[in-house]
């Protein structure tokens, strides 16, 4: 095993480098660095040599070279135990290195900057530091490389334990992470040129995600699982939620939790989402928040057992005592916040509010729910990539088509009807009344039978309440049932052959009628 005698460091991230390199000074390794870093070391009264001084050639252009040097890559990529390797760098003057402490100039943070131009990104882009990353973690068995200031503390221990060597194992685990760190940044690069080219749908994808934790088990409990995330998401939304309390999140959670955060988006007024199995099964706004969940609780008790929550606004007292009711059982709650009473409430009124996941999401402000996103579904052995379908209806683009037209008050119900279609599996079909959902047919292959369903669910509260449709209907068969349930009003895409007989059995039972011109499909 190789003895750590000289080390070059060179950091962008000088975090901790100072007692790291007062550490190997203890343990008499010699030091080489660069720029910024010697200038750093040296005023902390550590020795060091510069790699100019060593390889008796000077920075040049600005600094973009300076350890692009036989002496460095000649020291780093020399195999100790090849015997033709170490007589070519000794013939040549070439001293060993046995330790890199690089880390590269911050690219990723700099392109992140508003209004960054092009010439600072590319100053930013790091030519040297991932090519003596490479060398070293290529010549692992030889020379060890730390990229993450993380793990100074870790290495200089085992050096001072062990005669100032690294295990194989701590080598190898060193050296994966730093070639992590360089197919990370050059894929940062890749990203941020391809973004330039303003190709929406670029021949190659590459796309980075990071574990957020392993799950117990996936969608059924003999498949295994993990939860993987974007770094630095700014949209709130499942991903970045902070869990503050109870058991971790299953696979089904995580799913559920997703599409329960993304409905309550829709909404402006205190609203209440429940999900379970990925389809509503109650959504209610109201003017405060516990009502609003009273009202969601209300769509459908007996599916809403076991739901998972998803609320507006910051969880207060009321909305406690109401959500931990007799008879009530919640999974997980994603709300804006919880007051310390509130929670208090949550996790000790109820047997099971000890495991009860509460999730804190950042704002739901339009400036951070706006933005731009694409849908990914996975298939086997390939991706589907879409835009997000941020669409929710606009009242000024809805055209009335019957004789009937909805009233105002007609029409913000048919809108809150609809932004909830919108995330029900297809065939989709749901029934609101003051809004709250009232009865939801999701999922069949069908749309008469989704209306049938929705209709069943909401029994006699049918009578005043509005449908909506996540597409046209092919036939008026449902426009039929719904007269016969007492539904005043009707919101849907339009589009159909059959769009004229769908709008004669409207005006035939005195039902008003809006298109939206958008469809929903939701798979």
């Amino acid at each position: 095993m190789s003895k750590i005698k000289t080390a070059l460091i060179s950091v962008s991230d000088k975090t901790g480098i100072v007692d790291l390199a007062r550490g190997l000074a203890n343990l008499d390794v010699k030091m080489l660095s660069t720029g910024g870093t010697a200038k750093l070391l040296k005023e902390n009264g550590i020795n060091v040599t510069e790699v100019s001084e060593y390889t008796g050639f000077p920075e040049i252009m600005d600094g973009r070279v300076k350890t692009l040097h036989p002496k460095i890559h000649g020291g780093l990529l020399a195999v100790r135990d090849n015997e033709s390797h170490m007589k070519q760098i000794g013939d040549l003057g070439i001293g060993t290195i046995d330790l890199v402490v690089v880390n590269l100039y911050p690219f990723e943070k700099t392109i992140k900057k508003e209004n960054v131009s092009q010439e600072e990104a590319i100053e930013n882009i790091d030519i040297g530091g991932p090519s003596m990353i490479r060398s070293a973690s290529k010549n692992f068995r030889h020379v060890a490389v730390i990229v993450n200031p993380a793990r100074y503390e870790a290495v200089l221990g085992e050096l001072n334990k062990g005669n100032c060597e690294l295990s194989i194992e701590t080598r190898h685990k060193l050296a994966t992470e730093a070639f992590k760190q360089t197919s990370n940044y050059d894929r940062a690069i890749f990203n941020y040129f391809e973004k330039g080219r303003k190709e929406k749908y670029p021949e190659t994808l590459s796309l980075e995600l990071h574990k957020k934790q392993d799950l117990r088990y996936g969608e059924n409990p003999h498949q295994t699982a993990a939860f993987y995330v974007y770094k630095d998401f700014e949209v709130s939304c499942i991903s970045n939620a902070e869990q503050i309390h109870g058991k971790a999140l299953s696979f089904n959670n995580i799913m559920d939790t997703d599409v329960a955060i993304e409905i309550v988006k829709e909404f402006e007024k205190p609203s209440a989402v429940l999900i379970k199995h990925a389809n509503p099964c109650g959504v209610a706004s109201a003017d405060v928040l516990n009502e609003a969940f009273k009202k969601a609780y209300d769509s459908d008790p007996v599916s809403a057992f076991g739901c998972i929550l998803s609320l507006n606004r910051k969880v207060d007292e009321k909305t406690a005592e109401a959500i931990t009711e007799p008879g009530h059982f919640v999974e997980a709650i994603a709300a804006l916040g919880f007051e310390d009473e509130a929670i208090e409430i949550l996790i000790k009124k109820r047997g099971w509010g000890k495991d009860l996941r509460l999730l804190k999401l950042n704002s739901l402000s339009e400036s951070t729910i706006k933005k731009e996103l694409n849908d990914f579904r996975g298939v086997v052995g390939g991706l589907l990539v879409q835009d997000k379908d941020m669409c929710s209806g606009d009242k000024d683009q809805l055209k009335v088509v019957t004789q009937k037209t909805p009233t105002e008050d007609e029409i913000e119900e048919l809108l809150f009807a609809w932004k909830v279609c919108k995330h029900v599996k297809s065939n989709a079909i749901v029934l609101t009344k003051d809004k709250m959902v009232v009865g939801v047919g999701a999922g069949q292959m069908s749309r008469v039978d989704s209306t049938n369903i929705a209709i069943q669910k909401a029994g006699d509260r049918t009578s005043g309440a509005v449908l909506a449709s996540d597409a046209f209907f092919p036939f008026r068969d449902s426009i039929d049932l719904a007269a016969e349930a007492g539904i005043i009003a009707v919101i849907q895409p339009g589009g159909s052959k059959k769009d004229e007989e769908v709008i004669k059995a409207s005006d035939e039972h005195g039902i008003a009628m809006v298109f939206t011109g958008e469809r929903h499909f939701k798979h």
